[in-house]
């Protein structure tokens, strides 16, 4: 008799947890997202502080490097005499059930400018 009344109880059970689980993997799956693009950008920033500060041209670095991070990415380039910098941010939106806010994923580097590279202070900010 007992078997009968506990009939369909994992059916009703799996179906009350299953969009949780759908909800946390979901999550997951954005943190790993979060985590590859905050490497990608880190990458980019490096190698774009590197070529600033050898003295290429900024719209050259600029391009090197939102050539190497997800599209609408916004990346600052800033070269003086003693050093070259670049900071990329890019908004990773969550996963559309969440209801959380886009995480923005910045990241920075600096360079020591080389001798004879162009020593005047230029700041790219175009989007």
């Amino acid at each position: 008799m007992r078997r009968r009344r506990d009939a369909g109880m994992a059916t009703a059970e799996i179906a009350m947890a299953l969009p949780a689980l759908v909800l946390v993997a979901a999550i997951v799956l954005w943190g790993v997202a979060v985590a590859s693009v905050r490497l990608a950008c880190s990458d980019a920033a490096r190698g774009g502080a590197r070529a600033a500060a050898r003295g290429e041209s900024l719209a050259a670095v600029r391009s090197l490097v939102e050539h190497a991070v997800p599209p609408g990415a916004r990346v600052t380039v800033h070269r003086d005499g003693e050093a070259s910098r670049v900071e990329v941010a890019v908004p990773v939106p969550p996963p559309v059930a969440a209801g959380l806010p886009a995480l923005t994923v910045t990241a920075r580097a600096v360079a020591a400018t080389e001798p004879g590279a162009d020593s005047v202070p230029v700041t790219d900010l175009s989007p």
